[in-house]
């Protein structure tokens, strides 16, 4: 009878003990982003070499007269064929830009248009575009890496357009590393 509860406690001991280890063991080799445990560096290095990326945009110009915001979704495939599609406003919902590196399309799905630009390059200068960004930022001599609070700006002095975004900078959260 001792034998038995002496063998019981040890089975159930080495139980725990197998559970405690292969969830330790699946945490350490767990693939993917591991958000905890990376450094500053390691999250800037992530940003700065993404191949590609999907986000929802929310944006306001502001003019001399009023006030207009937007909805945007935005996708760069690896294969660098980057897609923007309106999601609001209401009256121009579902216009799309696509633009593959040498060619833009322009598709408007509610008439049932495509207009494409050939050897159209202007579109990589866009400043709404995360790829457009880490291209200047690596280009650029004059970059910059800050931290502030739970914040990481990557910041550089645009050479090329200094009229109207002299500065561009792009703030990541630590915990979660979204970028605004």
């Amino acid at each position: 009878m001792k034998n038995k509860k002496a063998i019981l406690i040890v089975i159930i001991i080495i139980l725990i003990l197998l559970t405690l280890i292969s969830i330790f063991a699946y945490k350490l080799l767990k693939n993917g982003n591991n958000k905890i445990n990376k450094s500053e560096e390691e999250i800037v290095e992530d940003i700065l070499n993404i191949k590609s990326y999907k986000a929802k945009l929310e944006i306001e110009v502001e003019t001399n007269k009023n006030k207009t915001k937007y909805v945007v979704k935005q996708e760069l495939k690896q294969n660098n064929i980057s897609t923007q599609e309106v999601i609001e406003p209401s009256n121009i919902a579902g216009i799309i830009t696509q633009y593959d590196g040498a060619n833009l399309k322009i598709i408007n799905n509610k008439l049932q248009l495509t207009t494409t630009f050939e050897n159209y390059s202007y579109v990589v200068d866009n400043n709404l575009w995360l790829n457009s960004f880490i291209e200047s930022y690596k280009q650029c001599k004059n970059s910059k890496v800050t931290s502030k609070n739970n914040e990481i700006i990557l910041e550089f002095k645009d050479e090329n357009n200094t009229k109207y975004t002299a500065y561009k900078k792009l703030y990541i959260d630590k915990s979660t590393r979204k970028t605004y």
